[in-house]
């Protein structure tokens, strides 16, 4: 805190105690009023209002930390502030200013780390834009394959595999999700959770793929029942005319049975008749007429 040093003992020892106390606050709110604290004692000092703007950036206070932002910036000249002026711009809706920002001349002439953060700002101006495709060519700067200064891109990886995860290409952004947690040694990102949540999904979805694989599968297998039943008609149409042929058969033979029986037996009963004629014209020639009648009677029973 070399800055400080342009203060009085006292004053700088009590401004040193609330940034301190600013850092170290885990609760955003308070730590925000701490920085104030220490802006109502030192409002001219370029790491007074930088904390400021910082502790009010992570309070959600968008509008008092681009303030902040912008104070500091006058007072040290830095432009490592412009990504996250941008990103205020962004937070309040005003993503014009947030893009003129970050294509400004002042981001062409900033260091390669903040220009690294512009393009993460800029791939996220894109998605609120509904351009997710956009945000993916956004962050396809030469650090991605650059193997030489991985360490130090964890957040360039995470952003660059949450953009492909908007546009749709998990696979893709699993595989960078994976990259950035191997890559944040300082644990800046929740990458590695972000890996695990994407491996849970796409499980999910190939259990999916699998049961609709399955279940076409069943649509275009034909039912066993159902196969038997389309074939029991011929067979029973095969069956019914066997049946009526062997029953054809049967009653031609049945009556030809039949009929030669009643033949067989009409002709005995016509010979027994003549020979009972013969019998009594022997016996009784004298009888005439009578005799005659009497005869045909008899052959009528025995007939019967």
């Amino acid at each position: 805190m070399a800055e400080l040093r342009t203060l009085p003992g006292d004053l700088a020892d009590a401004v040193a105690r609330f940034l301190v106390a600013t850092g170290l606050e885990e609760d955003p709110e308070r730590a925000y009023q701490y920085a104030l604290a220490a802006r109502g004692l030192a409002a001219r000092v370029g790491i007074v209002r930088e904390t400021c703007a910082i502790a009010a950036y992570q309070a959600g206070r968008w509008a008092d930390a681009l303030t902040e932002f912008r104070a500091a910036r006058r007072l040290t000249g830095r432009n490592s502030y412009l990504p996250l002026m941008a990103d205020c711009e962004r937070a309040l809706g005003r993503l014009d200013r947030a893009l003129d920002i970050v294509t400004g001349p002042e981001a062409q002439s900033a260091d390669r780390v903040t220009q690294i953060e512009l393009h993460i700002v800029e791939s996220g101006i894109r998605r609120d834009q509904g351009l997710p495709d956009a945000a993916v060519v956004a962050l396809q700067v030469p650090e991605l394959t650059d193997k030489r200064g991985r360490a130090g891109h964890a957040r360039l990886f995470y952003a660059y595999a949450d953009a492909l995860l908007d546009a749709s290409r998990e696979e893709e952004a699993r595989e960078w999700f994976g990259k950035a947690a191997a890559a944040d040694s300082a644990d800046e990102t929740d990458a590695a959770e972000r890996v695990e949540e994407l491996d849970e999904i796409l499980i999910e979805d190939l259990d999916d793929a699998w049961d609709d694989l399955d279940d076409a599968d069943d649509e275009s297998e034909p039912d066993d029942e159902s196969a038997a039943d389309a074939v029991a008609p011929a067979e029973d149409i095969d069956a019914n005319a066997d049946a009526d042929t062997d029953g054809d058969s049967a009653a031609g033979a049945d009556g030809d049975s039949a009929a030669a029986t009643a033949g067989d037996a009409a002709g005995a009963d016509g010979a027994a008749a003549v020979e009972a004629v013969d019998a009594d014209d022997e016996a009784e020639p004298a009888d005439g007429d009578s005799a005659v009648a009497g005869a045909d009677a008899e052959g009528v029973r025995d007939r019967s």
